[in-house]
This record gives C-alpha cells, structure tokens and sequence, in this order.
C-alpha cells in the first residue's frame, strides 16, 4: 500500500511522470539501435532461404562475391546477386555507428542531408547512428555504475552506522582520505597505461564512486539502530546482519533511493567529460562524449554541436525531473 501511494504521488508530479517516459522509451529505442542504424540487411531472402545479417556475419563469396571477407552489402555486385535471387530489407538509417561513408560527395564533416538525416563527424562517420548507439552505451554504463556503487556504498555506510565506535571512526577516516585523492590525475595516470575500455573504466569510475550514499544511509543507521524495534529484535537473539539488512536497512533506502536518478545522471556526465577529454573509450566506441569534443573541433559543423548539446542536455534533464518527482514521492513531509 505504501508503495502505491508513493507511486500515485510519482505520477501526480507531471514533469517527472513525462520525463520517465520519455526516458524509458528513448532508452527501448536506443536498445534496439541494430534494428533501426546498421549497414547490414535486416532480412535477407537469398535462393528461397531467409538469413538475418544483422545479427550473423556472411562472407563476400557467400553471396557469390569474388572474397572470403566480410560481405559489403552496398557493393553493387552483392546487391545485384541477392536482388537477382531473392531480396533484402535494409534498416531506416543504412549505418553502423562506426560505418565511414566513402561515397560521399562533400568533405567531413559533411552537413545534413537525405543519406545522414543528421549530417557526418570527421571520420565521416553517421551522427544520428552514432548517437543511437552512444545513448545505449551511456544509459546502460550509467546504470551499472550507479548499481554497483550503490551497493557498495549502502553496505559500507550501514556497517559505519550500525556498529559505530571504532568501526564507524576507521572507516569514516578512509572514506574522508580516499575523497581527497587527486581523481583527474589518478585517471590520467591510468589512461596513460592501460587502454581504456568499457568494463575498465566502469572499474575506475567505481573506485571513486562508491562513497556517494555512504553518509546518507550511515547517518541513517545511526539514527535507525537505537530504535525500539531494534532493541527488541537483540533482546530476542536475532543477528547482527538480519537486523542491518532485514530491519533497519529498509527504512535506510527510502533516501537512498531518492537519489539514484541523480547519480545516474553524474555518471553519464562523468563518461561523456572523459571521452571529451581524450581519457575515455577508444573512438571506435559509440562515444557522446566524443561528439561533444568533435563538435568543439569543428565549429565549421554546427550540426555536430547543436545535436549532441540537445541529447545530453535532454537525458540530463529527464533523469533530473525524475530524481525530483522520486524524491517529492518519498518525502513524507508531503502529503499532497
């Protein structure tokens, strides 16, 4: 019952309600980025077989090319063979996020137009293909970050609150010294020895991430563990961990969980920030962040820009309006 007036007073808070939906259908679309950008067919009906090249790789020779390579499925030869045999369905953008167009007519960064609905980067690369990906990319990083770290943080801050003491003195000491490191330069000295990939920098964003929810749900703890309900559960022999997870921790998420779209939001921006800067993903990622650089680099190219400024601005803005209508719907000074 509790959760259904906290959902109905969600749904009273019209901008966050909007925004979830919109944030949860642009992140299904962007799930289904091969279905919609991608430089293979979708289906294939080849000497009366169906084959589905978006998700299987066929060789060049497959469809009676001249090479065991991988089948480029704009060579006229390949098109003309299926087309003479059966026929294909390409997907509405004709582009992977890393398919360079070597067919256009004008220099890259080349401008919007009917082939690249939101014009090229550099590379020659498609924008609005690499923004699908990049949003898919950024959501799903985002959201394992901010679950990771969560449960990091809520473990180790209830364990501070809980016991106190010495534990609590110790473990705030470290949190307070390991905030204080130079984060940038951790990471620069990081790139500069390992190549940065998806699961690395989820692993080095985590190490500095984890201490966001330590305070709230340790101050928590401290408040919650001197309660009756706590003292009648040690009276009775319960243990230590199923008073902490079972009892108090509950009662301790209700403001954790107010700040979750918050946290998804900073870790979207700390990624895109490193991409920008160079100490990101490599750039045969789908990267926003590093639109965001190109669109800097190439002012001649305002499409770059105003595209990627719209969709970073618009996620952003979405997980904002959702924090703020969660945090209304837990806030138990509002009843209306």
């Amino acid at each position: 019952m509790q959760w259904q007036e906290k959902i109905a007073k969600f749904k009273k808070n019209k901008r966050a309600y909007y925004a979830f939906i919109l944030f949860f259908i642009v992140f299904i679309i962007s799930l289904c980025s091969e279905l919609i950008a991608n430089d293979n067919p979708l289906i294939i009906k080849y000497n009366n077989n169906i084959y589905f090249p978006a998700w299987q790789t066929y060789s060049d020779d497959f469809w009676g090319g001249d090479f065991p390579t991988k089948a480029d499925y704009k060579d006229n030869l390949i098109r003309k063979n299926i087309n003479a045999n059966g026929w294909m369905i390409m997907p509405p953008i004709p582009y992977s996020f890393n398919t360079v167009d070597y067919e256009l007519a004008k220099s890259t960064p080349s401008a919007p137009d009917s082939r690249h609905w939101l014009g090229t980067d550099e590379e020659g690369r498609d924008v609005l293909a690499r923004i699908l990906y990049g949003i898919r990319l950024s959501v799903i990083f985002a959201f394992l970050l901010t679950v990771i770290s969560s449960f990091i943080g809520i473990v180790i801050g209830a364990v501070q609150g809980y016991f106190g003491g010495k534990t609590d003195l110790i473990l705030q000491r470290f949190i307070e010294i390991w905030d204080s490191l130079p984060q940038l330069f951790i990471l620069i000295i990081i790139a500069s020895v390992f190549l940065p990939t998806f699961w690395s920098l989820l692993i080095i964003l985590l190490l500095f991430s984890w201490t966001g929810l330590t305070g709230m749900v340790r101050a928590e703890f401290l408040r919650l563990r001197n309660f009756e309900f706590v003292k009648a559960a040690k009276v009775m022999g319960v243990g230590n961990r199923r008073i902490m997870f079972r009892h108090i921790l509950p009662n301790a998420l209700v403001t954790s969980i107010t700040f979750i779209p918050f946290i998804m939001a900073e870790a979207i921006t700390s990624l895109s920030a490193l991409d920008f800067l160079g100490l990101g993903l490599p750039t045969d990622y789908p990267s926003l962040g590093d639109l965001v650089r190109q669109g800097k680099d190439n002012l001649q190219a305002p499409w770059i820009g105003i595209s990627i400024f719209i969709v970073l601005s618009g996620l952003l803005s979405m997980l904002i309006f959702i924090g703020e209508g969660v945090r209304d719907a837990f806030d138990t000074r509002k009843n209306n």
